[in-house]
């Protein structure tokens, strides 16, 4: 999905928010494959193989299972920053009810892959920027093939506002009209890094790269593209267990939470650090 990060002011002092511009970028759209990679369906069935027979190679916790119950996603009350992912199925939302709810940023879909656009994204885009958040350069589609990809790209960057840091979306969604059901690990880390690439050199920062527990297993495992910041999906265990010591900024820890403002439930998350890091990272990002 492609997605904006709007960040609020927090409750206790007034700071001025960042705003991100999270692209989506269904890896392994569109085109054919070359290489003689294993599938990703293929991958996930030998995994599931190696588990059954204890073999070492199979990433599927990377703490004991003895030592579980000391990682429960409830671990999240740890932290101190917390937001919200949002889309058209989230309903018309009250962003001014959600700002004053606590919530510091909020991730809000545009589209998925290059043939579908969120039907809310403007009027939760417009709704969220008038309720405080500090508008950035903003892009509404992302095309699936590396050559529509590109000319997008290029047509959708928005100048003014300031410059944002970007976050690639990165997941199998077989369902895209555009998207390739067979995923080739070696292919999807060249065409991510390429678009990553892209992405620094318009923002001038770093983007940050979201992933599932088995996009990350399959095809981000043994630090792939470690030099970028990561925003981890792990609903079930703290972090640890499922991508262990790779360094996360953001954490998606529930799918069915409930915030005010929000009709029904809505995927939440937290920034990993405290307050002051918080308010160290959004100057990072809105600087220059």
């Amino acid at each position: 999905m492609q997605c904006t990060l709007l960040a609020f002011p927090a409750r206790i002092r007034a700071v001025t928010a960042a705003l991100l511009l999270l692209f989506s970028f269904l890896a392994g759209c569109g085109g054919g494959s070359t290489l003689l990679q294993p599938a990703l369906g293929e991958i996930l069935d030998q995994r599931a193989a190696d588990a059954r027979e204890k073999r070492p190679g199979f990433l599927a916790y990377a703490v004991p299972e003895s030592d579980l119950h000391h990682y429960p996603a409830t671990r999240s009350a740890e932290y101190d920053v917390h937001g919200v992912d949002v889309s058209k199925y989230q309903g018309n939302i009250d962003w001014e009810a959600v700002k004053d709810a606590g919530v510091a940023f909020a991730f809000i879909k545009a589209t998925e892959g290059g043939d579908a656009a969120d039907s809310k994204f403007l009027r939760n885009w417009a709704a969220a920027k008038a309720a405080g958040s500090r508008a950035a350069p903003i892009i509404s589609s992302i095309g699936a093939a590396s050559r529509m990809r590109n000319r997008q790209f290029r047509e959708r960057r928005a100048g003014g506002g300031g410059r944002a840091a970007a976050v690639l979306d990165v997941e199998a969604t077989p369902t895209s009209r555009t998207c390739k059901r067979t995923l080739y690990r070696e292919e999807v880390l060249a065409d991510m890094r390429k678009m990553l690439e892209e992405m620094e050199r318009h923002y001038g920062k770093k983007p940050i790269i979201y992933s599932s527990v088995d996009f990350y297993q399959s095809i981000l495992h043994s630090n792939a593209l470690a030099e970028y910041p990561i925003w981890v999906r792990s609903t079930k265990y703290h972090p640890t267990v499922r991508y262990g010591d790779r360094k996360w900024t953001f954490w998606q820890y529930r799918s069915d939470g409930s915030v005010p403002g929000i009709p029904g439930s809505v995927d939440q998350n937290t920034f990993h650090g405290t307050q002051e890091q918080w308010q160290a990272w959004l100057k990072e990002q809105t600087r220059g």
